[in-house]
Formats: structure tokens, C-alpha cells, sequence
């Protein structure tokens, strides 16, 4: 049997546009390896790539990332599996992905509350 989510474990996503695959792997618990691994198994993961060929992930694949991890990590899904289940609930969009989408946007609006508290 798997161990239960860590998804509350993981950090919050900064609000910036752009990602290092060094940043991304800090925020989602994956290695650098895995994720370039999965950009290959799954269509929905493509960074930007720029000079040099470096990665550069925007929110949505963070997020992605995240689902995918939860699928694979959490769920106990085959890679084949979760590709399945992604490209099967891309049309009608996977709950979790909301879900994740809410919490985040809840705890930003805490942390701009905190701050308007400060000044």
C-alpha cells in the first residue's frame, strides 16, 4: 500500500510567471530527472525552453506536475494509467486540479490580507 497524500506538505507556488526545473522540482518534491522524464511521457507537460536548451515551467505545468505526482505518488497509477486518466479528464478538467487551484488562490489572498493588515 502506498503512503497517503503530501500534497499538504508541499510549498506554496510564488507568484511569479516563470520557473527553473531546479524550482519546480523544490515545489512539487520531484527530481530534476523525473521531471524531465515525464515531460517525455506526458503531451500536457511542455515548458518553454530557452537558451541552452533550460526549462523554464509556467504555473499551469506546476500544477500539472503536481497532478501528475498525486496520480502516480499518491494514487498508485502506472505512468500509462495517469496519461489515460489526464487525457481522459482534460475535456472536463480533473477536480483535483481546481481543487489545488483554490487552495492556492485562498492562501495568496491570506498572505496579501496579512500584509494590507501590516500597513
Amino acid at each position: 500500500m502506498l503512503e497517503p497524500s503530501h500534497n499538504d506538505e508541499l510549498p506554496v507556488i510564488p507568484g511569479k510567471r516563470y520557473f527553473t526545473i531546479g524550482e519546480v522540482s523544490e515545489l512539487c518534491a520531484v527530481k530534476p530527472h523525473v521531471l524531465r522524464y515525464w515531460e517525455q511521457e506526458f503531451p500536457q507537460l511542455s515548458p518553454v525552453k530557452r537558451r541552452g536548451n533550460r526549462r523554464y515551467y509556467q504555473r499551469q505545468d506546476v500544477l500539472m506536475i503536481r497532478q501528475i505526482r498525486a496520480l502516480l505518488y499518491d494514487q498508485g497509477f502506472t505512468i500509462g494509467g495517469a496519461r489515460q486518466r489526464l487525457s481522459g479528464d482534460e475535456a472536463k478538467e480533473d477536480v483535483t486540479h481546481y481543487k489545488q487551484l483554490i487552495r492556492q488562490t485562498i492562501t495568496e489572498l491570506e498572505e496579501v490580507l496579512q500584509v494590507l493588515r501590516t500597513h
